[in-house]
């Protein structure tokens, strides 16, 4: 059962939510709150599985709560998914930075929203598609390299550095192989091999890595 916790200031979208989620015979909505400050509270006694956090909430942001609780679980930490209106704003950007699971807009399906959530639960980061390409447009600016570090580039085979580009411009496993003439089997074991090399949690947090060092460009 994939434990959640819903974070959102407006009590008609976390109501929203939990009807949505419900409906999921996997997934079981164990709290709720308004405000960032809350949030790393229950986040600390519940001990979800999956946040569904707001970005922006009067009564505490969402960015410092992720930021707060991921560093107090450090050893087995909950799997934040951001759902927001998306303006692309710092806050956004700051999220993913601080090592957010997944990023979806509100009015996303509610079988998207579903899947979402037991995706990042499964550890498969995510950023909804409608986003996906303005998100790495905006980390590849915020990365003016024009190659990798060197240290970036030491981290991985010419392998490895490949597919993580290809994973970069949004690519799944299935067509990365496509693209590289391999088994599917194959991009995961590469893949997995450089997620450890870089510490990188997901696959989200993987093309951060990789746009911040300069190993993806658009």
């Amino acid at each position: 059962m994939i434990r959640v916790l819903l974070v959102d200031d407006q009590a008609m979208v976390r109501a929203g939510f939990r009807v949505i989620l419900g409906t999921a015979e996997d997934i079981e909505v164990v709290g709720e709150c308004a405000d960032g400050p809350r949030a790393v509270e229950l986040a600390e006694r519940l001990k979800p599985d999956v946040i569904c956090m707001d970005v922006r909430m009067p009564g505490g942001d969402g960015l410092s709560a992720t930021r707060e609780i991921l560093s107090r679980a450090v050893e087995d930490p909950p799997k934040v998914l951001v759902v927001t209106t998306f303006d692309l704003d710092e806050y956004v950007f700051g999220a993913l930075e601080a090592g957010v699971a997944g990023f979806v807009l509100k009015d996303t399906d509610p079988d998207e929203l579903v899947d979402a959530v037991r995706r990042v639960a499964r550890g498969q980061g995510l950023v909804d598609r409608a986003v996906t390409r303005r998100v790495m447009d905006e980390f590849a600016r915020r990365t003016p390299a024009d190659r990798p570090a060197p240290e970036a580039a030491e981290l991985l085979t010419d392998r490895e550095t490949e597919i993580v580009r290809l994973l970069a411009r949004g690519m799944s496993n299935a067509e990365i192989g496509r693209e590289l003439f391999i088994e599917t089997s194959t991009v995961k074991s590469h893949l997995g091999r450089a997620m450890t090399k870089i510490g990188a949690r997901d696959r989200l947090q993987t093309v951060v890595w990789a746009y911040r060092n300069g190993v993806a460009r658009p």
